[in-house]
């Protein structure tokens, strides 16, 4: 298989190094804002871990939108803080125009498979954003010929290889339902789309000569 390198002036122009400011400033105000309501819900007492998802109960539907947004603790936030900073950039970095269809997909699609199938419980926690990047990345990487998409794929494993583990009912207490549902729907999109967000590839001078040799 032949790997295809993208080209430099594509991905070292300073339109690529803003986008990447852009996409780390959108991650970063999403951990911010998780943040902001872990402080709003500590310091007001206002209990909103209630507002996860509730499987099969109508009352548990509006856990489907803001159970990502809601954690059970700071030590739950911070786990999920940095890794949803780096894929989050990650993805909305290397994948802009798939990013629109990948993040909504995996914020809303673990929470509407743990209604439907999960068992009774309240699920709270943006990790099915975690798994569902970590799937999307990766499988990306993998069916891609291109060198960068490869380089994420692998520095997904290297980071959160473990969070294999994680789509296993081994912890209690921990959504398992929401991890594997999320890195699912994170796979599937990745073969789905894998033909969007290709890079230009390098073009080296004896392929220009061998063009011109067969014209």
């Amino acid at each position: 298989m032949q790997l295809h390198v993208p080209d430099p002036g594509y991905t070292s122009s300073e339109r690529a190094r803003a986008n990447f400011r852009l996409a780390f400033k959108i991650a970063l105000g999403f951990v911010a804002l998780l943040w902001l309501i872990q402080f709003l819900n500590w310091g007001l007492d206002l209990e909103l871990e209630r507002f996860g998802v509730r499987p099969r109960e109508f009352a548990g539907l509006p856990g489907i939108l803001l159970a990502p947004l809601l954690h059970g603790g700071v030590a739950h936030l911070v786990a999920n803080s940095l890794p949803l900073l780096v894929l989050g950039t990650g993805v909305l970095h290397l994948y802009p125009n798939s990013a629109f269809k990948v993040i909504p997909a995996v914020y809303l699609g673990p929470g509407i498979a743990v209604w439907l199938f999960a068992r009774a419980s309240v699920h709270i926690g943006a990790s099915g954003l975690v798994y569902g990047l970590a799937s999307y990345i990766f499988v990306a990487g993998v069916i891609r010929r291109d060198t960068r998409a490869i380089a994420a794929s692998l520095l997904v494993s290297f980071l959160y290889g473990t969070l294999v583990w994680g789509v296993l009912p081994i912890k209690p207490g921990v959504s398992w339902e929401t991890h594997l549902a999320a890195a699912l729907i994170g796979l599937v999109l990745g073969i789905a789309l894998r033909h969007l967000d290709v890079p230009p590839r390098k073009r080296y001078t004896w392929e220009d000569e061998e063009e011109k040799k067969d014209e």
